[in-house]
């Protein structure tokens, strides 16, 4: 079977990831692509890299130029999702969508949180509700190995994909958060981030001149919108809500994908204890993740001594997963490497959108990075 696709948002870069993976997917065909801000363009203006779709049209987004597609994706600045879905459920409602209703994406902020409150005070717009979160990985209580998300996945038809910092500092973390090994309420991360997780606006900060040679940091203090959602997710793997305190800042750097999180956070007692620290923490984490080639396809817990490095999961869905015992400062060290694109954005879009569509995880996600 052959699902259409409709992408809304296409021209920005996280609408165009999503739409390079699709045009490689085998089991789904690209329909319309919309944005409204270059409507009347033809997409390789926007896009140059993507030839073969280099002549597609762009439309305006509205949920008639949407309707008749199997699946939706909503690439949308924060904000832009939730009336835009309010349309669609009422045109599938009229009965004018077609066959059945659509698996709908949502790449945005929108529909991530499950507290209201939260929403309000981060994002300061009329909260959309939560759809089924689009991270497979994600460990629920006493899992040791991710089931319960998966389950989740396989039976809905909203998704929300994460964002890309809480993708990095979730699997950098969560293994040791649902092992009761990190104190959660002391965490620190700190990130490395590329320009591209800034988006396409014509900003003076983001040109060329400001960010070659320099680094900027940015929404620090508390202010930056992922805060909530890594801490939910600390919280569905098993850490006390209320109880979770997190320092996040993320850092620009010039290079054009990828993030680095560096996440630290005090042991528990189960590993100070033990005789063997660092063999404590590494199980955990090798419970979870597996070895190359067996347990989880996107996240690669590397070798002991190896650390992650952006450039090897560049135009890839994988993660690159490290842990280290910091015996003198008493924490443990917790790394990870994605492609904010990737694994960030349109590869996790992808892989969730498989397992509600019943196919193999991995249909279409690169498992492999362009290194150099």
């Amino acid at each position: 079977m052959t699902w259409t696709a409709a992408v809304a948002g296409a021209t920005g870069y996280a609408g165009g990831e999503v739409l390079r993976l699709l045009a490689a997917h085998p089991e789904i065909t690209i329909g319309t692509v919309t944005a409204n801000s270059s409507a009347g363009d033809e997409l390789g203006e926007h896009h140059p890299h993507l030839v073969p779709l280099a002549d597609r049209l762009v439309e305006p987004t509205d949920a008639a130029r949407l309707a008749g597609h199997d699946i939706v994706v909503l690439a949308l600045p924060h904000g832009a999702s939730g009336s835009l879905c309010a349309a669609i459920d009422e045109v599938v409602k009229a009965g004018e969508w077609g066959r059945r209703a659509p698996v709908v994406i949502d790449c945005g902020a929108d529909h991530r949180l499950t507290d209201a409150d939260a929403w309000a005070r981060y994002y300061g717009t009329p909260y959309a509700g939560a759809w089924t979160y689009g991270m497979p990985e994600l460990l629920h209580a006493d899992e040791t190995v991710a089931a319960a998300q998966r389950r989740k996945l396989r039976s809905t038809r909203r998704i929300a994909v994460p964002g890309c910092n809480v993708t990095a500092v979730t699997l950098a973390a969560q293994p040791g958060v649902a092992a009761g090994l990190i104190e959660t309420s002391q965490v620190t991360a700190v990130l490395a981030v590329g320009y591209s997780g800034a988006g396409k606006a014509l900003k003076p900060h983001l040109t060329a001149s400001e960010a070659l040679g320099s680094a900027r940091p940015y929404a620090v203090g508390g202010t930056h919108r992922h805060i909530p959602e890594i801490i939910q997710n600390f919280c569905r793997a098993g850490a006390d809500a209320g109880c979770v305190r997190l320092s996040f800042t993320p850092v620009l750097v010039p290079m054009s994908r990828g993030i680095l999180a560096t996440v630290t956070a005090p042991v528990t007692d189960v590993v100070l204890d033990s005789e063997h620290p660092d063999e404590v923490l590494r199980s955990a984490w090798r419970s979870t993740y597996g070895t190359l080639g067996e347990g989880e396809r996107l996240v690669n817990l590397l070798g002991e001594g190896s650390w992650p490095v952006t450039g090897t999961v560049v135009g890839s869905g994988l993660a690159a997963v490290q842990v280290a015992y910091d015996r003198d400062a008493g924490v443990a060290t917790m790394v990870c490497a994605i492609d904010n694109l990737g694994k960030g954005t349109a590869s996790a879009a992808v892989q969730s959108l498989n397992l509600s569509l019943g196919l193999p995880e991995t249909t279409g996600v690169a498992v492999e990075g362009v290194a150099p």
